[in-house]
């Protein structure tokens, strides 16, 4: 006999009552055998029930994949208790990667078409939900029907499905085109919010819908009015503000209408502004309206007192003591402070303010600080950047160290100005700033020889205060190794006088070295400072060798071979240490980088007007290549550095009539093209290194939205080298804008015939795009 299955409400109290989840486990089990059981023997009077439980069982995270097929049957019933758990299953249980969703197409389609509107709800509902590509482009001619139905509750249910086909097949644009400007002239507010809606997903994949839809901005400004100026409605006003979700949704759609287009921006200029006065911000909806007006207005070319405005609002935001409003605020202002800079600059004391909140706002409110600092209020804004470093959260610490020393650097007015601020903020947070701080303050007290002995006292007394900041302490023992001398002396009159013998100064070096604090590094910097007092001290040199002799059996490999160098020194070389050990030499800040990089661009000027050479090649870019062309990312290394301009740069008079022609110019590829982005290479193979072909990757979008995040990888056979260097950006402007260039540099030596395999990853039209492809009609000219 078989014992009767429980009722819904029966199962979840009994699910609920369950003290274990052994016990919830065996009560699933059990109920879901009789489910098994009822679907076997075919019960059509209660196999929605079934299936009801069988829905509450997956909602709980339990398998319930045996209940597609019946959903599929309930969908074909006649009967709308049964279809609407159907469908309801449909959603659950049912999606792209089953085959079985397939099945119900023409179920939707026979259902779509009945008139019966409850009917039409369910399926509308369902295909909206779970509709495939596939589904979409079979059934977008039903749908398209029923945006036209004269029942509000069927088109507003319609135009949402729309917007899913949109997604799934961009291509079905032209087929909802044509009833957008009607439902346009709708009042009933739910149907008018999702045709702007589905008008907005048509303007950003189809730049011919762009262009349509460009025609009724005034339509839409009206409408935006009317919703602005009428009264209170208890049906659509939420807090005081005429349907806000309306609103917003026209002033996203009128920023991409507006935005490069100088009409359409002219034409909303005097409605944004009338929002923006008028808007209510006492409510949080009030506030919605307004940030999305000011995004709007920021986005479009308009006018330069509404910007000002626009910035106004923002500011007036980061007064709110909403902690999400203020975060908003300083998020959008930090996108302006680039092209708005005098005008977002008037709230810098608001900003600096929100340096003292306690909220997740804190890391924007540093961002924005940093970047309104210029040399006209360099000085007042590193007193407060300074002193929220001493306070701010561990987590902030280092890149407000790193903003500071960057901003030093740039608006420095006096170099001891300078070497103040990257004092303090090494006694502060030495820990956690750059790998070049270091480097750059040597170089930057070594360059102000008034300012040497200033710098030794000041390094001296904080070395004597804390040994624990390791930049600071190899920074203070540098100095004192270069310039220990004017130290002893004490004639430096800009601090007060101190008074340091050499047996002091000896014994804090030998604190650094044998502190457990120090690291490798610093204890060589110690050592090398020790080893330079020994010219530059008067007294005996004892201490210092019996030092040195004794790191000369450090573990440490690198501190180890130092000092057996300095105790060599002493021993052999003793004539020379003195001229070995002098004061180095005035070196210039980044000269042989900027005489690099000139270098570099010079080539790079030869070889493409956009392409850009970086000083050192991204190792990043050369990951995640591990499975193309067999393997060839493992042999895709940084081979020395290949100069692809001529040896000399001056030839000699009587060499010129010897000099070979030109080779002919190796054709352009295009390698890819979709949807208006286009990939294009150019070949260089310079005369005097024929093994050498330099590959300029030139990617151009030509369609109606900006491609961002913009990445290209790339491999080749084990028998070549191949060196990336970097990209000149990550994003392509849309309408052919500024293209981006990227250098690839292969050496063939073998001349193997060549094939490029390429990976493609970027953001388009809000969706993730990646292409892997192989280039095999790379032109003959490129390796041969």
């Amino acid at each position: 006999m078989v014992v009767p299955s429980l009722k819904l409400q029966d199962l979840i109290e009994e699910i609920r009552g369950a003290k274990t989840q052994a016990q919830e486990r065996e009560v699933i089990q059990k109920e879901c055998a009789h489910i098994r059981a009822s679907f076997r023997d075919g019960d059509p009077v209660h196999r929605h029930r079934q299936l009801a439980k069988l829905l509450y069982v997956h909602m709980l995270g339990y398998p319930a994949h045996f209940g597609q097929m019946e959903c599929l049957k309930l969908i074909a019933s006649s009967r709308f208790t049964d279809k609407r758990v159907g469908y309801l299953g449909a959603m659950l249980l049912l999606d792209e990667r089953h085959d079985a969703h397939l099945l119900i197409t023409n179920s939707i389609k026979n259902d779509l078409s009945q008139g019966i509107q409850p009917v039409q709800g369910l399926a509308l509902c369902t295909l909206s939900t779970m509709g495939s590509a596939e589904m979409c482009r079979d059934l977008a001619p039903e749908v398209e029907k029923l945006l036209l139905q004269p029942s509000p509750y069927v088109r507003k249910k319609a135009i949402l499905t729309a917007v899913h086909m949109i997604r799934k097949v961009p291509e079905l644009s032209s087929v909802f085109l044509p009833p957008c400007a009607q439902l346009l002239h709708e009042r009933h507010h739910g149907i008018l919010l999702g045709t702007i809606t589905l008008i907005t997903e048509l303007c950003e994949r189809s730049p011919a819908a762009l262009r349509h839809f460009r025609k009724v901005v005034p339509q839409l400004v009206h409408i935006l009015r009317t919703l602005v100026t009428m009264g209170y409605s208890t049906e659509h006003s939420i807090s005081g503000v005429s349907d806000p979700f309306l609103q917003v949704q026209i002033l996203r759609l009128l920023r991409i209408l507006g935005r490069n287009h100088e009409e359409s921006s002219e034409t909303m200029n005097d409605l944004l502004a009338q929002v923006a006065t008028n808007t209510d911000t006492s409510r949080n909806a009030g506030n919605a309206v307004l940030f999305e007006t000011v995004l709007t207005i920021m986005d479009i070319r308009s006018a330069a007192g509404l910007r000002v405005l626009a910035v106004n609002i923002l500011g007036r935001f980061l007064l709110n003591s909403d902690r999400n409003i203020r975060y908003v605020a300083l998020t959008s202002l930090l996108r302006l402070v680039q092209s708005d800079h005098s005008a977002v600059q008037r709230h810098r004391p608001t900003v600096v303010e929100c340096l003292r909140e306690t909220d997740a706002s804190l890391s924007r409110a540093l961002e924005l600080s940093l970047a309104l600092v210029n040399s006209s209020n360099v000085r007042a804004m590193m007193q407060e950047l300074q002193a929220f470093l001493e306070s701010c959260p561990p987590d902030l610490r280092a890149d407000c160290a790193s903003g500071i020393l960057l901003a030093a650097e740039r608006f420095a007015p006096t170099k001891r100005w300078h070497i103040d601020t990257i004092l303090h903020v090494l006694t502060t947070a030495g820990t956690h700033v750059r790998d070049d701080a270091v480097a750059n303050l040597t170089q930057l007290i070594g360059g102000a020889q008034e300012l040497h002995a200033y710098s030794v006292r000041r390094l001296y007394n904080a070395l004597a205060e804390d040994i624990s900041q390791q930049p600071l302490v190899q920074v203070a023992a540098w100095c004192i190794g270069e310039y220990g001398d004017l130290l002893l002396a004490g004639n430096c009159e800009e601090i007060e006088p101190l008074q340091v013998d050499e047996e002091e100064v000896l014994a804090l070096l030998e604190k650094v070295l044998q502190s457990h604090m120090s690291l490798p590094a610093t204890r060589g910097y110690a050592l090398t400072a020790l080893m330079k007092l020994s010219t530059r001290l008067c007294g005996d040199n004892n201490r210092i060798r019996q030092v040195v002799s004794i790191y000369g059996s450090c573990l440490d490999v690198e501190l180890q071979q130092r000092a057996v160098e300095y105790d060599t020194l002493f021993r052999k070389y003793d004539h020379m240490r003195a001229a070995i050990l002098e004061k180095m030499p005035l070196v210039e800040r980044d000269g042989p980088q900027a005489d690099e990089e000139a270098k570099e661009s010079k080539e790079a000027a030869q070889l493409s007007e956009a392409a850009p050479v970086p000083t050192e090649p991204q190792a990043s870019q050369l990951l995640d290549l591990l499975d193309l062309l067999d393997g060839a990312s493992g042999d895709v290394q940084h081979p020395p550095h290949l100069d692809p301009s001529p040896g000399g740069a001056l030839v000699h008079l009587l060499d010129l009539p010897c000099v070979p022609p030109p080779p002919a110019p190796i054709p352009d590829l295009k390698v890819f093209e979709r949807e208006g982005v286009q990939l294009n290479l150019s070949f260089i193979r310079p005369p005097e290194n024929p093994a050498l072909l330099l590959i300029t990757i030139t990617a151009t979008n030509f369609s109606e939205g900006d491609v961002t995040h913009f990445i290209c990888q790339a491999a080749v056979p084990k028998s070549l080298q191949l060196q990336l260097q970097a990209p000149s950006g990550n994003t392509v402007p849309a309408r052919g804008g500024l293209p981006i260039t990227q250098l690839f540099r292969i050496l063939n030596p073998n001349k193997a015939p060549l094939r490029l395999k390429l990976r493609l990853t970027y953001d388009h039209f809000h969706q993730s795009v990646q292409e892997i492809f192989e280039v095999n009609n790379l032109p003959v000219e490129s390796w041969q």
